[in-house]
């Protein structure tokens, strides 16, 4: 069994609904976890969260570091209810010999992405408002936050062949990280996404707004050990092809 189900979104969602995304998550994975190894399912995979990281860990985040402080405020009650996952798959295997295993992505993104405004992360956020600013001729977009924090970014395509191989081949008790060991900040995202959808207008920042963690990017060695993970799916080639759903998905 592979449990992806989740209640998310981005800062405004996590900030919005703190108690929320703690208690549908925490509650979700404590029961999906629990009647699984009732039921007798041979192998449980649970794909948790970045979130879960403390707010200043060294970068690259090592797994090792996940229990070395509190995430980042705006979305910790969401990084501790899927962090909850990983104490319990641990104590079900300590207790039961039950095999279950649990994995850490970095922000995934791809065609199929949510583009709601209001529940969006920020690749689909961006690309949202940038091409709506060009098909409606705006002079210039605002932005939350000054733009520095950085954030490594995951295809979906190389999350999904990411989670076959560790169901396949990893039986391990320690969480692993799964990212493509790249590195961009967003205002270089920001840049990126407005010369790829052709947006050519001004992009101010709103600092009254919060920024998020300060940095994320994974170490992704221990992966590439376990079961033979690298990402093949390059950043501007996975922008490309969601940018190109989206205006397809978009409705006229």
């Amino acid at each position: 069994m592979i449990h992806l189900a989740a209640v998310v979104g981005g800062i405004g969602a996590n900030g919005n609904s703190p108690g929320r995304f703690f208690y549908d998550n925490a509650v979700m994975g404590i029961e999906v976890l629990e009647q699984a190894r009732v039921a007798g399912v041979a192998k449980f995979v649970s794909v948790g969260t970045i979130c879960s990281y403390p707010k200043f860990t060294p970068v690259p985040f090592h797994e090792d570091d996940l229990w070395n402080g509190y995430p980042e405020e705006t979305n910790a009650p969401y990084g501790l209810a899927k962090k909850m996952l990983l104490v319990q798959s641990q104590a079900y295997r300590a207790q039961y010999g039950y095999n279950a295993v649990h994995l850490l992505p970095v922000n995934l993104y791809g065609p199929g992405d949510n583009f709601d405004p209001a529940s969006s992360h920020v690749i689909p956020a961006l690309i949202r408002k940038m091409e709506l600013a060009r098909v409606r001729g705006d002079r210039g977009v605002t932005l939350w936050g000054d733009g520095s924090p950085t954030r490594e970014f995951l295809y979906v395509d190389d999350a999904a062949e990411a989670i076959v191989l560790a169901s396949e081949r990893y039986d391990g008790a320690e969480p692993v990280n799964i990212g493509a060991g790249m590195e961009t900040s967003i205002r270089a995202l920001a840049d990126e996404i407005a010369a790829a959808v052709g947006f050519t207008g001004t992009i101010e920042w709103d600092t009254s707004k919060p920024n998020g963690q300060p940095r994320r990017s994974l170490d992704i060695s221990r992966a590439a050990r376990a079961f033979e993970f690298r990402a093949k799916v390059s950043f501007p080639d996975g922008l490309r092809a969601t940018i190109d759903w989206y205006r397809g998905a978009r409705p006229a």
